[in-house]
């Protein structure tokens, strides 16, 4: 089963207000998200709140997910996702996790068909990472296998999980798609702007 964690835990400083909440399309940022989970194979959906949750929760309260809530956010997304780690870990309940497929929460625009491809390649390659790229960037989500939990965990925090993807060059696949959202992260009101005239 692969677990799928939004990282949702930031302060938002740069936006102003918590991204998460943030409208698209006549859904926030964290709906969208959670209705694009709920149409793949993921097997659960864990959501890391840091900043002023209670907000946020309320909101994904009947939403039927997962909330972790991470004290030490100001550390970075590494802390976030450490501690959906540690939640999955700590559920006796839960069988075999074979990976977490890690999303961040200012990227509003999720394929459903390519989260499950990147799903069907990451049992067919046997790769440790798989990572999309749209146009010769990667993009978000990625997912990492179990068997690299303990080096997300042991991680220096300010190095982040990108310095676990560099340590395993060999061992991540990398998915083209077309998919422009892969790339898209909306960090300032004026790119959030941009994509509300989109819409």
């Amino acid at each position: 089963m692969i677990a799928a964690v939004v990282l949702s835990g930031g302060e938002s400083s740069r936006m102003g207000s918590p991204k998460a909440l943030l409208s698209l399309g006549g859904s926030s940022f964290i709906e969208r998200i959670i209705s694009a989970f709920k149409a793949t194979k993921v097997g659960k959906i864990i959501v890391v709140l840091g900043h002023n949750p209670e907000e946020i929760k309320k909101k994904i309260d009947p939403l039927s997910v997962t909330v972790v809530i991470n004290q030490d956010y100001r550390k970075g997304q590494l802390s976030s996702l450490r501690a959906a780690l540690r939640a999955l870990q700590a559920d006796r309940t839960l069988g075999k996790i074979d990976g977490v497929l890690v999303h961040l929460v200012d990227h509003p625009f999720l394929n459903p068909a390519l989260v499950d491809r990147m799903i069907e390649r990451f049992y067919e390659s046997g790769k440790l990472i798989v990572i999309p790229r749209h146009r010769g960037k990667r993009g978000h989500p990625v997912i990492f296998s179990r068997e690299l939990f303990g080096e997300l965990m042991s991680t220096p925090m300010e190095q982040g999980a990108k310095a676990v993807v560099r340590a395993h060059g060999e061992d991540t696949l990398e998915i083209e798609t077309e998919e422009e959202g892969v790339t898209v992260d909306i960090d300032t009101p004026e790119e959030y702007r941009r994509y509300l005239q989109r819409e």
